[in-house]
């Protein structure tokens, strides 16, 4: 784009456009290869190579590209072919000969190899090709922050312009101040989806109120939940969305400075934020006097080393700042004494991920989406004994029923559900008598589980309740810092305890042992990995004590997963 001066908006929304018809409306066909984690995992790598080879083969004049992960991760490696005026038609779990088939016939003439596909957007029935979007995990979905996923090349600004994209950054700057900005997030009624479900906008007036010239906005991407993805699958599918929502929140705020946080190894997310904060300097939609305005914001991705406490706020600014990440004594908190002494706020993917619509469509709009208080969606990450796996944004207050059976397809192989893994390695243990509960905070909360990060892990019959909690302990006491000795010592005993009883060399005692570690865990630990410690194993023993019960009591376990005693269970004591 042959411009002198900055681009303004409108011409960054003309040149985008351009490009954008010329990948759909153009005389040739748009191949998409899903290459997040989940599709290189499955295979994407060697498909790609196939689908070169025999473009190169059939003479095919094609554009490919790589995108992000549209959620069906059970049907990837997922490659779609979309001629121009034409169906997108998807093919899921496609191996290399399959994508030499693909190009052959679909990319090649442009008749869709129906007997391979998966489904097509804008398709029929009655063509061979059903609607994509009737398939059960895409039927009940409701996409705001995965709006872009899977559809635009994560590594190209001028995709997500062309799909909306710093529409709502134009719109804030040229028709908003940073008073009502903020407001249109309160009016959404946006929590916090990092697994604290604090209100969004209430967190932000706290720095807003604070005159310091320098502030900084932090976006959390630690996530190392067993389990959860979202994160990731984020940063890798549309990492636009997340800096447009940084820069709104600075905008809101009046911060000035910027950190995408991420954990060391996660080299697709690391690559695809680095590419967007350096796209969005380069267009002035980030940096010094953003659009032609007076505002400016400075915005940096920071790494860290594998480190599960990183993702606790103020150990994420211990991070930054190149020390071990340990928690900090509060008060004072972020709002006052943040990063670098400065007032700080944090926020975590998702939540910023949703700010660009909110702003766009209004914070109404948003509030209208989801049950009392909680608003908008839900972006889960289902994994374990389900018939589809994946990612979904569903709206919030729908079931965990209609999770686990619509969406999800319900429990393999005619097993039944045992329970439901929620919130991650700080979360509960909830009963398959409990799916009928509402995909809400405040319901979880009560019930014992938290939503967290999004994961929901399903376990079925064969599944053992006890050797599943020790697992969980196990992460969460390697996962200390040992900063505070509640947790430190706490998380090693609750360890000590469950492998004994999984030896099924316990006793009687052990049970208010372990209720006794917990409450002091919850009130002397720091931060929330200690206080919220226990979840796992009060809500295992509320919601399955009879499974606890034969370990200890009659020194077996129903499902045979746990060994055989060694020698007598009395011998073993201390």
């Amino acid at each position: 784009m042959a411009i002198n001066h900055p681009p303004t908006f409108p011409e960054l929304q003309a040149e985008a456009q351009r490009r954008w018809q010329g990948l759909t409306g153009g005389g040739r066909p748009w191949i998409r290869v899903g290459a997040a984690l989940c599709g290189k995992a499955a295979g994407a790598d060697a498909v790609l190579e196939a689908i070169d080879a025999a473009l190169k083969q059939h003479g095919v004049d094609a554009q490919v590209s790589k995108v992000g992960c549209l959620g069906l991760c059970y049907a990837e490696p997922l490659v779609d072919v979309q001629w121009p005026g034409g169906p997108r038609v998807f093919y899921g779990n496609v191996t290399p000969q399959m994508a030499g088939e693909i190009v052959a016939t679909h990319a090649a003439s442009g008749t869709p190899a129906t007997h391979l596909a998966l489904g097509a957007l804008g398709g029929r029935d009655d063509d061979g090709l059903p609607d994509l979007n009737r398939l059960p995990m895409r039927a009940r979905e409701v996409r705001i922050a995965l709006r872009n996923a899977g559809n635009i090349d994560p590594g190209d600004i001028y995709h997500y312009i062309a799909n909306g994209g710093y529409g709502a950054l134009h719109k804030a700057l040229t028709q908003m101040t940073p008073e009502q900005t903020l407001e249109e997030v309160n009016a959404s009624g946006l929590r916090g989806r990092g697994g604290a479900a604090f209100p969004t906008a209430s967190k932000w007036k706290f720095l807003a109120g604070s005159k310091a010239p320098v502030k900084y906005i932090l976006c959390n991407c630690e996530e190392g939940d067993p389990g959860a993805f979202n994160d990731k699958a984020i940063l890798e599918s549309d990492p636009h969305t997340v800096v447009e929502g940084m820069v709104l929140a600075g905008y809101a705020t009046g911060a000035s400075n910027g950190y995408i946080f991420i954990r060391h190894g996660h080299e697709g997310p690391i690559r695809r934020a680095q590419d967007a904060v350096r796209q969005a300097q380069e267009l002035g939609l980030a940096g010094t006097n953003i659009l032609g305005s007076k505002y400016s914001f400075q915005l940096e991705v920071a790494l860290t080393g594998d480190s599960y406490v990183a993702g606790e706020e103020t150990a994420l600014m211990d991070a930054i700042e190149g020390k071990r990440s340990m928690p900090r004594f509060r008060p004072p908190f972020p709002a006052q004494v943040g990063l670098f002494g400065k007032p700080t706020n944090i926020n975590n993917v998702k939540t910023l991920a949703y700010v660009p619509e909110i702003v766009a469509k209004g914070g109404q709009w948003f509030a209208g989406i989801g049950h009392e208080k909680s608003t908008g969606t839900a972006i889960l990450c289902l994994t374990g004994a389900l018939q589809w796996t994946g990612m979904v944004e569903v709206p919030m207050g729908i079931t965990l029923k209609d999770v686990v059976y619509e969406v999800a397809g319900g429990i393999p192989n005619g097993k039944k559900l045992k329970l439901l893994q929620t919130g991650g390695p700080l979360g509960g243990v909830l009963s398959a008598d409990k799916v009928d509960l509402l995909l809400d905070f405040e319901v979880l909360r009560a019930a014992g589980a938290i939503m967290g990060s999004g994961g929901i892990i399903a376990a079925d019959e064969d599944a053992c309740v006890v050797d599943l909690t020790r697992a969980l302990i196990a992460f969460c006491q390697y996962e200390s810092c040992g900063k505070c000795f509640p947790c430190r010592m706490g998380m090693g005993h609750l360890l000590e305890v469950l492998e004994r009883i999984c030896r099924l060399e316990g006793s009687p005692e052990d049970l208010a042992l372990m209720r006794s570690i917990g409450e002091n865990m919850q009130a002397g630990s720091l931060c929330g990995h200690g206080q919220l410690g226990f979840n796992p194993v009060s809500s295992a023993l509320k919601f399955f004590g009879p499974e606890f019960d034969a370990h200890i009591k009659d020194h077996c376990c129903p499902t045979g997963r746990c060994q055989e005693p060694r020698f007598s269970p009395r011998s073993s004591r201390r």
